[in-house]
C-alpha cells in the first residue's frame, strides 16, 4: 500500500471516529447536561464518564485528521492546508474545555453536596453548552470549508463531495449565528437539520478515501 494510499484510509477512518465519539459523547453525557438535579442526586457518573471519554477519542481524532491530511493538501495550497491544522488544533481544544466543565460537574456532586451548588453547575452546563456552539459549530463550519475549498480545486475526490462541505461549512457556521441570536435552540430540529450537510460531507468523504482514495495525485505539484 503505498503512502498516499495509507493516508486516504487513516483519515476516512478518523473522520469516521469524529462522528461515532461526538454522537456517542453526546447521549452518554445525558444525565449532567439535561438533568437539572443531576449534581444534587445519586448521579450517573459512569455513564458521564464514559461521555468524557469518547469526547477525548473525539479530539484525538479531531486533531488527527488535520495532521494527517497535511502532507497531502499542503501540495494543493500550503497556507490553507496549515490554516486546516490549525484549525482542527483549536476544535479540539474548545472541545476540551467543555469535557472539563463536564467533568467539573460530577466533582461538584461528589465533593460539595447540597442546594448551593446548583447554580455554579448550571454555569459549568453553560460552559460546555457554549463550546460546543463555538467548537462542533464555528470553528468545525470553517474547517470544513476550508478543506472542502482545497479537496474541490484540487479534485482530490469527486466534486459532489466537495460541494457537500462547500454548503454544509457556511450554513452551520450561519446556524450557530441564529443560536446565538436566540432563533433557535442548539439542539432542535432547525439546528439539527441544518447539520446535516455537514454530516453527509464527512461520512461521504470518510468512506470515499477509505474505499477508494484520493483521485487526481499525480497531477498535484511534487511534494
Amino acid at each position: 500500500m503505498s503512502s498516499i494510499r495509507r493516508t486516504a484510509l487513516v483519515t476516512g477512518v478518523l473522520f469516521l471516529v469524529t462522528e461515532v465519539a461526538a454522537i456517542a459523547g453526546l447521549l452518554l453525557y445525558g444525565p449532567a447536561l439535561k438533568d437539572a438535579g443531576y449534581v444534587l442526586g445519586a448521579g450517573a457518573d459512569a455513564r458521564v464518564f464514559a461521555g468524557a471519554l469518547c469526547e477525548i477519542v473525539l479530539v484525538l481524532a479531531v486533531i488527527g485528521t488535520g495532521i494527517v491530511l497535511f502532507p497531502v493538501v499542503k501540495r494543493c495550497n500550503e497556507g490553507a492546508a496549515l490554516g486546516y491544522v490549525c484549525g482542527r488544533l483549536l476544535e479540539g481544544a474548545v472541545i476540551a474545555l467543555g469535557i472539563i466543565a463536564v467533568l467539573s460537574v460530577v466533582t461538584l456532586r461528589r465533593e460539595a453536596p447540597g442546594g448551593e451548588v446548583a447554580t455554579v453547575a448550571r454555569a459549568l452546563v453553560a460552559v460546555h453548552d457554549w463550546t460546543f456552539l463555538l467548537g462542533p459549530n464555528f470553528v468545525l463550519g470553517a474547517n470544513t470549508l476550508v478543506l472542502a475549498v482545497l479537496m474541490y480545486r484540487s479534485r482530490l475526490v469527486p466534486r459532489f463531495i466537495a460541494v457537500l462541505g462547500l454548503v454544509g461549512g457556511p450554513l452551520i457556521c450561519a446556524s450557530a449565528v441564529a443560536v446565538l441570536f436566540g432563533v433557535y435552540g442548539q439542539v432542535s430540529p432547525l439546528g439539527s437539520l441544518a447539520a446535516v450537510p455537514v454530516f453527509a460531507w464527512e461520512v461521504t468523504l470518510a468512506v470515499r478515501l477509505i474505499v477508494k482514495g484520493f483521485d487526481h495525485v499525480a497531477r498535484l505539484p511534487a511534494a
